[in-house]
């Protein structure tokens, strides 16, 4: 059953903020993917990066991604979930993909250290890189593209509603 809403796009979109008041607004369940992997590994992000590689990383990614069962959420997915083919295609069967779009200029200017964030960078990958190769997977993977450029929270909120369940 497709119940849930998923957020996908690049860190610094907004998923997170965007995700806990669309939540709210539909009395949904939020969850930040992330913060599952965090919990079931008992580590921050940085640090699992540092210990299983950007790759590594990925895979573990995709596991937890993979083995959500959720109803009635709104998910925010991490900025490389997208790299996980099978957990896309499961978020794909169990809710609506959002992609939260934004110009790679905001992107650079809401990020702040890319580490600190959890951001997986390959060797010698610049931002501008990731975000060039990451723009068709969030394409590909969306069912709905939701541009955010210029708007407010609650307009964006309001345009995922709308798109979504025909709100006004």
């Amino acid at each position: 059953m497709k119940d849930n809403i998923v957020l996908i796009g690049m860190p610094g979109a907004g998923k997170s903020t965007v995700g806990v008041v669309l939540a709210k607004r539909l009395g949904y369940s939020f969850v930040d993917s992330d913060l599952v992997i965090q919990e079931r590994y008992g580590k921050l992000l940085h640090e699992l990066i540092e210990e299983k590689g950007v790759e590594g990383f990925w895979k573990l990614e995709n596991d937890v991604n993979a083995s959500l069962t959720l109803h009635k959420s709104v998910i925010a997915t991490g900025g490389s979930a997208v790299y996980g083919a099978g957990a896309m295609e499961h978020l794909r069967e169990i809710g609506t993909v959002v992609y939260l779009k934004l110009p790679y200029e905001e992107i650079e200017a809401r990020l702040g250290d890319l580490n600190a964030r959890g951001v997986t960078l390959q060797p010698g990958q610049t931002l501008r890189d990731l975000y060039a190769e990451r723009i068709p997977l969030y394409e590909q993977y969306a069912h709905v593209v939701i541009s955010c450029e210029g708007k407010m929270l609650r307009e964006i909120v309001a345009e995922i509603a709308k798109q979504i369940l025909n709100e006004e």
